[in-house]
């Protein structure tokens, strides 16, 4: 079985990594064991991840694997390094077994190596050894690797370039083979007894860029024969010319296979010699080999089979993983294996011990009533040993005497078995209940006739035998009656049930408490070994947000932060949609995703409600317990850009029109699974569909006239409201409460009160814009104290010219600066006079002399960091200014774009986008019998939109963790395997668990799954259902005192 990778192999896998990892980033490294390692990469909707298996393996992968629960601290090393670095280059070491990372340009370079012991080396852009798996020492033949040497790459194969494939350096490589002896011809030794490879080894030293295995298909493919020798090829030109016509070969195939992105992959397995390997998976076949290309010298072969696959990654991953998966299988089924052998022979002791005591009681009954049967006889033998004793006679005496009458065929003296036990005052009786009569006439028979044939006496003898091994031996107390004896039989077996009974009792207490205690130490063992590899599952497109499927059949998406408010804004609302929101903090932006196909059809009350509650759930509603309401609009009436030419930080809109208020919202949500279905179990549930049209008047989509001159800022990360529209709520509920039970509030103006508060408007939308800016940066104050001027100006101007104070011009009764004092004037000049003659150069060198330059000095130079500060800030208000300017551009082109698509009805999707956003019906609640089940997909919804669902817990504000509350949830579900009845084998009782339903829960991580419950902490409410059993999650703090009954509660049925 191939275990490593060849030269090949390595040039091949290095070409495929780099067509799919570069422009990836490193998103962190893990720990599979000691010398196994697993990369993961990714990039907006792209993930890779490779392992890396130091001296054998590197390839991507597609199963998911245990990692170690604390890094190594190599692992940390790189981690340190690499983490969030962008691959750009992938290549293989010459032709050597070295694959070779480069990340961030070339500083920082990561070297696998694939030969001998194997090794993973992190060097940087001087290769300067940063880090390695293990240090090398110079006595393995190669270079010292340790921390702070450099990592050299001279010696490797072919690093310089790869030699011209020449006839001379065939004629080289073969020479030098000769000479050294490899054909086995060197004088003054012995022939090997293998040659036929010799030629294969004597090119596989010299031309080291083709791998033997590639080399002898050439040679098959070009009919040369492969057992020659060097020496014979050397010795014939043509041989020559042959030859480097199949290198020839060997390089072709080397450049199909490289020519294309993705290589193509072929693994030589073995089918199974067992019964069960009926079907073409991978469980029953035995991997042996895998290679980039079509080995001629297998096809022959009628017990080799190849397998081929669409990528080298591909084949290597399966070779590998089939065989990690089958040992990591083998050893829990081993581990289950033996836990059921341990409870089996528990089992059978326990069933040993009750039927020895069940024996017991019968052979007393049947030796009781043998007794009550031949009482006579009894008595008569008792009656001859008793008299025997009361001779005096010798207890061995009356023994020989017995066997003496034995041989005799006297039958009182064939009842009686020896040895006799009189010190026990006993002896023992052979008894027959239903053949004794017989056995006695025979008996008597045979004591009055003689019979002079030999023959017969010898038939005789055995049938005696034959007839002692049917009785029934009983031992008798001498000094009891028959009867007397077998009432004593009777009390025994009287007491054998008794203890019967105990036994039975304790065994069943016994057997429980052995059983709880192997599932116990099943439990802790299997919590050692390492999970079975699974498929990693390809997260569909809407699970990087808060989303759920509603009871309508509708896709409710919500973002979890600023920026997927804006994703959702700008790619997903589309016409026909809807947005919901809360006027809360932290309430979600939630978009419901009408049918394309029929944009303007309403959207069900039902829907939107549930939306709510997602909305409601999101924000600090959740923590502190309270129902709110939330609101709907329609696509159209959500804007980027405000009236006012603002700039709204990411994660905020402008809302215009009415806002359709809901009811508030119960805060309770549901956690379930949804099961992914192949296209042909689709058409099983198209009559399980059912999409209900809204009944009366609330239509969703139509916005009323005059309500679009309505404009209102609003903040997506805090949904704060300001105090008049909360006073305009509270004026409007009690008009509006006899409407539409999804419009209970609805929210008007006059458009006269509108143009009075239009300045007001935009003064609090300027104040909120310049809140939000001044938590996001630092520099956002010099600009908005810029544009606060720049609107100050413009208010002034266009002010009447008044008698109204404003902060710019002086009061009118403000007095001038008083009069200089007196003597001032004359002291003036008096100065002037003295310094008359003194020019400027004077002046600097008499200050200077006195020291008073020191403070001009300094005042200069503060004067002109100032300046150079000024301009700094001028600079970059500009840049701020510019910027600004430039978003406010694409906005409003983007505004523009989006208003016009709204108005046509046209969508643009991405390619491939809008086949996943119509793929909704492959998704199922309960799978019907028939149903092919390829995934399953935690989802958390309102629990009103959770009916459908066959798996699903209800989850209430809490105390619990997320992580901790699905770790119970996934408990519960996956811990009803051992409960009798639970699980159905043939997959036909849709209320009961099915097998591959089991195998894909088992398969969810816990870390992955949390990520779906979009709210805080948790209270798992699991009464009630499939799934519910007994109330587990909180059923200590939801129970209390008041749950009691009175004293006689607990005799109540």
């Amino acid at each position: 079985m191939k275990q490593r990778f060849s030269s090949l192999d390595v040039k091949v896998v290095a070409h495929e990594l780099s067509n799919t990892l570069l422009t990836l980033r490193v998103s962190n490294v893990y720990d599979l064991s000691s010398k196994i390692f697993l990369v993961k990469f990714a990039k907006p909707n792209h993930k890779e991840q490779i392992v890396i298996d130091s001296g054998f393996r590197c390839h991507l992968t597609e199963y998911s694997r245990a990692t170690a629960s604390a890094p190594s601290p190599f692992v940390e090393r790189l981690r340190k390094h690499l983490k969030t670095r962008r691959v750009t280059a992938v290549s293989q070491v010459g032709t050597d077994r070295i694959i070779e990372f480069q990340f961030s340009e070339g500083q920082y370079r990561l070297f696998l190596e694939f030969y001998a012991s194997g090794n993973v080396v992190l060097t940087d852009k001087d290769l300067n050894i940063l880090a390695l798996l293990r240090i090398v020492s110079e006595s393995e033949g190669q270079g010292e690797q340790r921390v702070g040497l450099k990592y050299t790459l001279d010696n490797r194969q072919n690093y310089g370039g790869i030699p011209p494939l020449t006839k001379e350096r065939l004629h080289d490589a073969l020479q030098k083979a000769v000479d050294r002896g490899d054909d086995g011809l060197v004088a003054g030794k012995k022939p090997k007894k293998k040659t036929t490879d010799a030629l294969r080894k004597a090119l596989a030293v010299s031309i080291t860029e083709y791998p033997p295995m590639l080399v002898d298909h050439a040679m098959r493919v070009t009919n040369f024969d492969a057992s020659l020798k060097p020496a014979d090829v050397l010795g014939d030109d043509g041989l020559l010319d042959q030859l480097m016509e199949s290198l020839r070969e060997a390089r072709r195939v080397v450049e199909d296979i490289t020519s294309s992105e993705v290589a193509k992959g072929f693994i030589l397995a073995t089918k199974k010699d067992t019964p069960q390997a009926v079907d073409d998976t991978s469980k029953n076949w035995v991997y042996d080999d895998f290679h980039p290309f079509r080995p001629r010298q297998f096809e022959d072969d009628p017990k080799t089979t190849f397998l081929e696959f669409a990528g080298f990654n591909k084949t290597v991953d399966e070779f590998f993983s089939s065989i990690e998966g089958q040992k990591l299988e083998s050893r829990l089924e081993e581990r289950e294996a033996m836990a059921k052998r341990k409870f089996e022979a528990a089992r059978q002791d326990q069933a040993k011990r009750l039927g020895g005591l069940q024996e017991v009681q019968e052979l007393n009954m049947r030796k009781a009533a043998a007794l009550q049967a031949n009482a006579e006889r009894v008595l008569e033998a008792m009656d001859a040993v008793n008299g025997l004793i009361a001779q005096g006679m010798d207890w061995v005496e009356i023994g020989k005497l017995i066997e003496l009458e034995q041989k005799r065929h006297n039958p009182v003296a064939s009842m009686i078995r020896l040895p006799l036990k009189l010190q026990e005052n006993t002896v023992t009786l052979l008894l027959d209940k239903e053949s004794f009569d017989e056995e006695e006439d025979s008996a008597y028979e045979t004591d009055s006739d003689v019979s002079n044939s030999e023959d017969e006496g010898a038939n005789k003898a055995p049938k005696q035998r034959v007839m002692e091994e049917k009785r029934l031996t009983t031992d008798v107390n001498l000094s009891l009656s028959p009867w007397a004896n077998a009432r004593e039989y009777y009390d025994q077996r009287r007491t054998a049930v008794v203890k019967e009974q105990k036994t039975l009792q304790s065994s069943n207490m016994a057997l429980k408490s052995t059983e709880a205690k192997i599932a116990q130490d099943l439990k802790k063992g299997l919590k050692q070994e390492k999970a079975i590899l699974r498929p990693v599952r390809r997260q569909m497109w809407f699970e990087k947000f808060a989303w759920f499927i509603s009871s309508d059949g509708y896709l409710v998406l919500g973002g979890k932060d600023a920026q997927q408010n804006e994703i959702l804004y700008r790619k997903y609302l589309k016409k026909g949609d809807a947005y919901l929101h809360a006027d809360l903090h932290g309430a979600a932006s939630i978009v419901v995703k009408n049918n394309p196909m029929t944009p303007d059809a309403p959207i069900p009350p039902s829907t939107l409600s549930q939306a709510g509650t997602m909305a409601v759930a999101a924000s600090s509603a959740w923590e502190s317990k309270a129902g709110m309401s939330a609101w709907w609009v329609n696509a159209d009436q959500v804007s980027k850009s405000a009236s006012t030419g603002e700039f709204l930080p990411t994660g905020s809109f402008m809302v215009r029109g009415k806002k359709n208020f809901l009811p508030p919202a119960q805060l309770v949500l549901g956690f379930g699974v949804l099961f992914s279905i192949s296209e042909e179990s689709k058409a099983r549930h198209v009559k399980h569909r059912v999409h209900e049209e809204p009944v009366g008047g609330s239509e969703a989509g139509a916005p009323t006239a005059g309500d679009t001159a309505l404009e209102e800022s609003h903040d997506m990360e805090d949904g704060d409201r300001s105090e008049d529209e909360d006073e305009r709520e509270d004026e409007t509920t009690a008009q509006d409460s006899r409407g539409n039970p999804l419009q209970t509030r609805v929210q008007t103006r006059d458009l006269a009160e509108l143009h009075l508060q239009d300045s007001d408007g935009e003064e609090a939308l300027t104040r909120k814009v310049e809140e939000v800016e001044m938590g996001e940066g630092k520099s956002l104050p010099a600009e908005l104290e810029d544009e606060a001027s720049e609107s100050e100006d413009e208010l002034t101007s266009e002010q009447p010219t008044t008698g109204t104070q404003t902060p710019n011009q002086p009061q009118k009764g403000q007095k001038g600066p008083g009069p200089a004092k007196r003597g001032k004037k004359g002291k003036a000049k008096k100065i002037a006079q003295k310094y008359k003659d003194q020019d400027e150069e004077d002046r600097l060198a008499a200050q200077q002399l006195i020291g008073a330059a020191t403070g001009l000095e300094k005042a200069e130079a503060e004067a002109k960091a100032k300046a150079t500060r000024e301009a700094e800030l001028a600079f970059q208000k500009e840049r701020r200014k510019a910027q600004h300017q430039r978003t406010q551009k694409e906005t409003a082109e983007h505004e523009e774009v989006r208003k016009m698509m709204l108005e046509e009805g046209v969508d643009v999707l991405d390619e491939g986008e809008e086949e996943e956003m119509t793929s909704l019906d492959g998704l199922v609640g309960t799978p019907l019998p028939g149903d092919e089940i390829l995934d399953a997909i935690p989802m958390c919804a309102p629990w009103t939109a959770m009916g459908k669902c066959k798996y699903k817990v209800k989850l209430q504000p809490g105390t619990v963790k997320k992580g901790k509350a699905i770790k119970e949830i996934l408990a519960k579900w996956v811990g009803d395997l051992n409960h009798k009845g639970k699980v159905d084998e043939g997959s036909t009782d849709m209320e009961r668990m099915w097998p591959r339903e089991i195998e894909l829960l088992k398969g969810w991580k816990v870390e992955e799954v949390t990520g779906t419950i979009c709210v805080g902490k948790v209270r798992v409410v699991t009464s009630g259902g499939m799934a519910g059993g007994n109330g587990g999650g909180d059923r200590g703090k939801s129970g209390g005192k008041g749950g009691r009954g009175g004293k006689g509660s607990k005799k109540q049925r």
